[in-house]
């Protein structure tokens, strides 16, 4: 029986009681305790589900270090140890193939392009015994579109010695050049000694600085992000699976990457995709494969099941105008450069509040994306977003009558205020 109904039901039977007999006083006193701790059920009930956006402590894991992002935004939703220096194996190659994926874009090399297999990078280098391998050899031509899905998908550390050659003469070479881009994107407590991330001493990387190297290879290398969707990968007449195990499991995971040495224990690098909410997420140092599939699961639901992506402002959108002086046009379209992209509880973008302060004086000339002011975002009186208002349109100076009269006006202005 529902609360509403047996709150009436309480009711009607009190209306029927008799109140001059002493059993009636006594079920009409059961009663009315009854129906007292009815109502105020009922009424905390309701203030529970009428409360939206309530968000749970973020899970615990069996894991080193880990950290779980929304890749549109930058939000960090979980993290613990983010920060701490700690060994990648294969998560190497994340790197290997984005510096592979820029030089790509710019023009520098091409996936046609004929690799030649070094004793270095052969499989039978007795430095990669007992490791992934795309099982390249020497004198056997191949084409750096196919190291490429060796290097992600098969994992291969002599196909990622091959690439390394290829693209900057050695590996210690291109170990400068990872480095480089490390910096570039802001990865902090990152440094690489090798391409393929077997142990060596000096090593390392964070969880923080593996999820910022995904969002990189997402945003700027759409279409080499997508072989690490790729489940298997056949070369030399060996056909292996993608290590990422996730890509079978959950529908929602499109990459990124696997990693295990006895040093590192077992690590996983996930992006996954709900409507418009990408995550990301790291984790390092976990017991098992099964342990770092379940720990990375964890994360993911925890951030679709409690936040959303908004998009609250669209760039080049009109947000508000403001009073132009000395110009052709007297009134000035502002808005932001770049799409607002915020994340929130999930059911709370509503309660959102914007603010946008508007500088107090706009001069012609105008010009096209200048800032005049900043929007600002807040939830529950904290600030989430904080952006330049820019200018949408350019507006130039007008006639020297108009701008003296303007000239006029603000001077008597200036001696009213």
């Amino acid at each position: 029986m529902s609360t509403s109904k047996l709150i009436v039901f309480c009711y009607n039977g009190l209306s029927k009681l008799k109140y001059n007999h002493q059993q009636s006083e006594y079920i009409m006193s059961r009663m009315m305790r009854k129906l007292h701790l009815l109502v105020i059920l009922s009424c905390l009930s309701a203030i529970t589900v009428a409360q939206p956006g309530i968000i749970p402590a973020p899970p615990s894991l069996a894991a080193s270090g880990y950290i779980l992002l929304d890749a549109a935004s930058g939000r960090v939703l979980v993290e613990h140890n983010a920060d701490e220096q700690l060994p990648p194996a294969s998560l190497t190659k994340m790197m290997t193939s984005y510096v592979l994926s820029h030089e790509l874009a710019a023009g520098r090399v091409a996936n046609s392009d004929v690799v030649t297999v070094s004793e270095n990078s052969w499989a039978q280098n007795p430095v990669f015994e007992g490791s992934s391998l795309m099982w390249i050899e020497p004198g056997k031509p191949v084409l750096l579109e196919e190291l490429h899905k060796g290097v992600v998908i098969s994992s291969g550390n002599d196909a990622s010695v091959a690439v390394a050659e290829h693209l900057a003469g050695s590996e210690d070479a291109f170990a400068d050049l990872m480095n480089q881009h490390a910096e570039l994107l802001g990865m902090q407590n990152t440094y690489y000694i090798n391409s393929h991330g077997l142990p060596a001493e000096g090593h390392y990387t964070s969880a923080r600085d593996l999820a910022l190297l995904a969002r990189a290879t997402i945003e700027n290398h759409p279409e080499d992000y997508a072989l690490y969707a790729v489940k298997e990968f056949t070369y030399n007449q060996i056909t292996q699976t993608n290590r990422n195990r996730l890509l079978w499991r959950d529908a929602s995971v499109d990459g990124l990457k696997t990693g295990h040495t006895q040093e590192a224990g077992y690590c996983l690098v996930a992006s996954a995709k709900k409507s418009n909410m990408r995550l990301i997420s790291v984790v390092m140092g976990a017991s098992s494969q099964s342990a770092r599939e379940r720990e990375t699961q964890k994360l993911l639901a925890y951030g679709f099941r409690f936040f959303e992506t908004y998009l609250p402002y669209a760039a080049g959108t009109e947000l508000t105008t403001s009073k132009v002086w000395s110009g052709m046009t007297d009134e000035l379209s502002l808005g932001v450069a770049s799409d607002v992209l915020l994340t929130v509880p999930r059911g709370r973008h509503k309660d959102l509040e914007a603010v946008m302060n508007v500088d107090s004086e706009i001069q012609a000339p105008v010009i096209l994306g200048a800032e005049y002011g900043e929007l600002v975002v807040s939830l529950d009186g904290n600030e989430v977003m904080r952006q330049p208002l820019v200018a949408l349109e350019t507006i130039e100076q007008g006639s020297i009558f108009k701008r003296l009269w303007h000239m006029i006006i603000l001077f008597v202005l200036s001696l009213v205020g």
